[in-house]
């Protein structure tokens, strides 16, 4: 086993650890384990992803001389995936094997197809992302307080599970348990079907008029923020979960069929009243939808104050605010950023521990900060 690096806490996870895919999940899988002491071997078609994270401080190459592993983490994309964790069951017929792509059910169907030993498979899927990938943005942390879906077959042993079960609460994630049919049906509908709206949205700007984007402000990037992730990532994951996300878009076609029958009935006085009605009913659904989001901590949905400060577009600006919030001793529990083109200020939308914002917002005065009521 490696040396523990100072400051880092002993995880549970038994090395070593081969992480096949140097991407930004097997990477920032890499850093995690590493963190904690965990002896952690490298692989990836690509010579430069690899290169990169060893690096970035996630393991070393594998080399032919080296112990077989204890754990496997295949981070391939959902169309290879089976093929990559088949290979890795036959090369190590002792190891457990775990994959982190975001389908299940398909990958599990390939497996059972190719005879793979699935008393040492134990699917899995990290929540967690960023809209740009590579193992230069991965990050140990990457998995905190996100949930870990793990979907083990019925044939995995208990050991298997246990295995996989340490490598995600190491990660300081929250472990789920999921058959893979209903991890592929919950992700359509919170991660998939979300990805095709913003890039859809996302394509109605390409040809826009210029004058028409300064207009932009923060709900259109909120929309659009995940648009920019790669194509060819996505398909594939579309394609490997397509049965489950076309149920989901179908129904939010049928939405969108009601709102565009609402639209077309116009604003006369007829059917002004009917429009409204049902354009209403449309919204309030949205309403009680983002009600049952859980809030940061997962579980019940949180209640935060909401403080929104006006902070100068000038270095360090951003940075002082935080520091000035520690000062008062409050927490920050989410932020959001909004600064128009060619605006010298922007706008930070500080939420905090319910009961806390009139303090904030009354201390950040005092400091000199416009707060917006």
């Amino acid at each position: 086993m490696s040396a523990l690096p100072a400051g880092a806490a002993v995880g549970a996870t038994v090395g070593p650890v081969h992480v096949v895919g140097t991407g930004l999940i097997g990477t920032s899988v890499a850093l995690s384990l590493v963190g904690h002491g965990v002896e952690v071997t490298l692989e990836d078609p690509s010579p430069t992803a690899l290169a990169v994270a060893e690096q970035v401080g996630g393991g070393r190459p594998r080399q032919v001389s080296d112990a077989a592993p204890a754990l496997v983490v295949v981070a391939a994309p959902p169309d290879v995936a089976a093929a990559v964790v088949a290979a890795q069951l036959e090369r190590f017929p002792e190891a457990v094997v775990t994959d982190v792509a975001s389908v299940k059910a398909v990958v599990l169907a390939e497996l059972a197809v190719l005879g793979a030993d699935l008393t040492r498979y134990v699917g899995s899927h990290p929540m967690a992302g960023r809209e740009k990938g590579g193992p230069a943005y991965a990050s140990a942390d990457l998995f905190m307080g996100r949930p870990w879906v793990i979907a083990a077959p019925p044939q995995a042993r208990p050991e298997a599970v246990l295995a996989v079960r340490h490598l995600a609460t190491d990660a300081g994630a929250m472990v789920i348990f999921m058959e893979a049919a209903q991890h592929d049906l919950a992700v359509a509908l919170v991660s998939h079907v979300p990805q095709v709206v913003s890039t859809l949205t996302a394509a109605r700007l390409a040809e826009a008029e210029p004058a028409a984007l300064d207009l932009a402000g923060g709900g259109l990037r909120d929309v659009t923020r995940i648009a920019k992730s790669d194509p060819t990532l996505w398909s594939a994951i579309l394609v490997g979960n397509g049965p489950a996300v076309a149920g989901v878009l179908k129904a939010l076609r049928a939405d969108l069929d009601r709102a565009i029958a609402a639209l077309e009935l116009g604003a006369g006085e007829a059917t002004l009243g009917r429009a409204v009605l049902e354009l209403a009913g449309l919204l309030g659904e949205g309403n009680a939808g983002v009600e049952r989001i859980p809030g940061k901590h997962g579980g019940a949905r949180t209640v935060f104050d909401q403080v929104t400060v006006m902070v100068p577009d000038k270095p360090g600006e951003l940075g002082r605010l935080f520091g000035e919030m520690g000062t008062l001793g409050i927490n920050l529990e989410d932020l959001q950023l909004e600064h128009g083109a060619g605006q010298l200020v922007g706008l930070a939308t500080i939420s905090v521990q319910a009961g806390l914002g009139a303090r904030l917002a009354a201390g950040l005065e005092a400091q000199g900060w416009r707060i917006l009521r």
